[in-house]
């Protein structure tokens, strides 16, 4: 299992945007990029939409971030897109074997160290923006 794909979706889609930004970026280019179907795209750009962070107007064709770069984290991202819940990016198993010292005690041994790797990730995903992202693209692309 791992981190639901909307999340680096999310990211292209922002990042493309902003360095399209002259252009038109309507759900069918970003698919195009993302090589995904541009439904996809739009249920994605839905949820970013909600959070704030891209402004897209029905009837027009294209979409554009709603704040600067700098502004928007890759938490920020992580979030629009559902990809867990509050401390819950580790699940326990359900119903370990209560006979067993290990089955007994194993969910509240284990349960505050995800709780803890958690919020570390969450902590470094605030510390990091759509501009870091898209700065490391336009070096490696040469784009200025």
């Amino acid at each position: 299992m791992s981190i639901s794909s909307r999340f680096s979706v999310g990211i292209h889609i922002l990042a493309l945007i902003e360095i399209n930004k002259s252009g038109i970026s309507t759900s069918e280019f970003l698919a195009g990029s993302v090589n995904t179907n541009p439904a996809v795209i739009r249920k994605i750009m839905g949820m970013l939409k909600t959070a704030g962070l891209v402004n897209v107007r029905p009837g027009v064709a294209g979409a554009e971030l709603a704040k600067e770069l700098s502004e928007i984290t890759l938490f920020d991202v992580y979030k629009a897109v559902n990809v867990v819940q509050e401390r819950e990016l580790f699940t326990v198993h359900d119903n370990p074997n209560p006979e067993c010292p290990v089955g007994r005690n194993i969910q509240n041994a284990i349960e505050p160290l995800f709780t803890s790797a958690q919020l570390a990730m969450e902590k470094v995903l605030k510390s990091l923006t759509l501009e870091d992202v898209v700065k490391d693209i336009a070096t490696k692309e040469n784009i200025s």
